[in-house]
């Protein structure tokens, strides 16, 4: 018989601000009182939405390409993303739009990218004060955003890169506070326009710059030996023959933008976070960058991180059918979610689940459903080798430039900010020069040429 398991009794109001304010001693206090999976009720959800833990219901929910989206998701990124969004898509229209957008995040496409990041990051860097407290989260959302702009977008011109510069964070932080996302699914829950309504004029300034860009892709007759993403997105081809035209072009450059700057930012901050309160790690890894050889430990370390602090918490389904699985049974239509961080923090699936072990890493890959910082089945993130490039390039620039430590003896708690759970001080970190080490003939520290498996 079909029954959704227990949960909370408080009210979806009270569910929704424990969610906001403390996200992890909420998911923690369910599991201890629940177990691997139980039911909660936040606002804006018409039903209980299921929390579920255990690999084996991972992959159920995931495996299934006909279970399709929970219905808030469309609601709330819509506005922002457009109704062409892969992320938004369903069914057949979002199994050709992934088909055709996930070439350039793979193989040696992305070669091309390493360079552009580390000159990013590395540029970035130069500029941040030494021997003075500051927040490293905003720093990496800059070097983040540059990559998107230069990478993804392949914006060149001078005056249209300063205004995306200058808008783009807006429309993130206008979305990111806990507050803001508690007026927005109170809005939903009572049906009337939430406070994303009123960022319509930022969007049309966002949307000129972005139309204007794309204009200049169409007329450009060299386009196709262009490396960047928006112009391969523009000479690529569904199998009919068919391109996607100037608005759906639009709609999945904000939602490269949106998915993958803050995410990629946040994943950063954190991982510095865990290096500051691990000291032997980051020795580990300092050393391993200065040798040049590999970055083996490196990506172990950022496996491990993604495990600890999984940036994106919650990847839900609406079941099209019943799923029956671990000893649940439940009915078709019934809203599912892994609980993502609950997974990675399973004692059957990892020894000492809480701690800060990259070397875990090093004898095993993730298994494929209880490692899911990116999602899992048809929609799992187009972008994640991407990110993890991005990561090993910028986290290997600044430990050959910097030595860093941390600014405060406490380590950071999460907080959400729109679909992220981020670092709620910002990671603060004080930083000085590296020196003792010899330069290459351009003035920088040579470094590892990472692999792009």
């Amino acid at each position: 018989m079909s029954s959704l398991p227990a949960g909370p009794a408080e009210s979806a109001a009270l569910q929704t601000a424990r969610w906001l304010v403390r996200p992890i001693a909420f998911l923690e206090s369910c599991r201890g009182r629940f177990g691997d999976s139980f039911s909660v009720r936040f606002l804006g959800f018409q039903a209980p939405l299921v929390m579920v833990s255990d690999p084996d219901a991972i992959r159920a929910v995931y495996a299934g390409r006909e279970h399709g989206l929970l219905p808030g998701r469309a609601l709330a990124l819509r506005p922002l993303m457009g109704r062409r969004s892969v992320l938004l898509l369903e069914g057949a229209e979002h199994l050709a739009r992934r088909r055709l957008m996930l070439p350039p995040f793979h193989g040696e496409r992305m070669r091309a990218y390493e360079d552009t990041v580390g000159e990013i990051a590395e540029r970035d860097i130069e500029s941040w004060p030494l021997e003075k407290p500051f927040a490293l989260h905003p720093r990496m959302q800059g070097v983040t955003l540059e990559v998107i702009l230069r990478a993804v977008f392949g914006v060149t011109d001078p005056q249209r890169r300063d205004r995306l510069r200058r808008l783009l964070p807006r429309l993130v932080e206008s979305t990111s506070s806990a507050s803001n996302q508690f007026r927005v699914l109170l809005a939903r829950q009572v049906n009337r326009p939430g406070p994303l309504a009123r960022l319509h004029d930022l969007t049309r300034e966002i949307d000129d710059a972005l139309f204007a860009e794309i204009a200049e892709r169409r007329a450009d007759p060299a386009v196709g030996d262009r490396e960047d993403i928006l112009s391969m997105l523009t000479v690529a081809r569904f199998e009919d023959g068919s391109a996607m035209d100037d608005h759906e072009l639009r709609d999945q450059l904000v939602t490269l933008l949106l998915a993958g700057h803050e995410t990629t930012a946040t994943a950063l901050a954190w991982t510095v976070d865990l290096l500051l309160r691990q000291p032997a790690a980051l020795e580990r890894l300092t050393a391993e960058v200065d040798a040049g050889v590999d970055d083996t430990y490196l990506r172990a370390v950022i496996q491990e991180s993604l495990r600890l602090r999984p940036v994106v918490p919650l990847a839900g389904r609406r079941l099209a059918c019943e799923l029956c699985v671990d000893g649940l049974t439940l009915p078709a239509g019934t809203d599912v979610t892994p609980a993502i961080w609950l997974t990675h923090t399973r004692p059957d699936l990892y020894p000492e689940p809480f701690a800060f072990r990259p070397e875990r890493f090093l004898d095993r890959p993730p298994t494929t459903y209880g490692w899911i910082p990116f999602g899992g089945g048809v929609r799992r993130c187009l972008g994640a080798a991407f990110a993890e490039l991005e990561m090993r390039v910028v986290l290997s620039t600044m430990l050959r430039r910097r030595v860093m430590h941390a600014a405060s003896p406490h380590a950071e708690r999460a907080t959400p900010r729109n679909v992220t759970l981020s670092p709620r001080h910002g990671t603060r970190v004080r930083i000085s020069p590296r020196s003792g080490r010899p330069q290459d003939a351009t003035g920088t520290r040579p470094g590892i040429r990472h692999t792009v498996a």
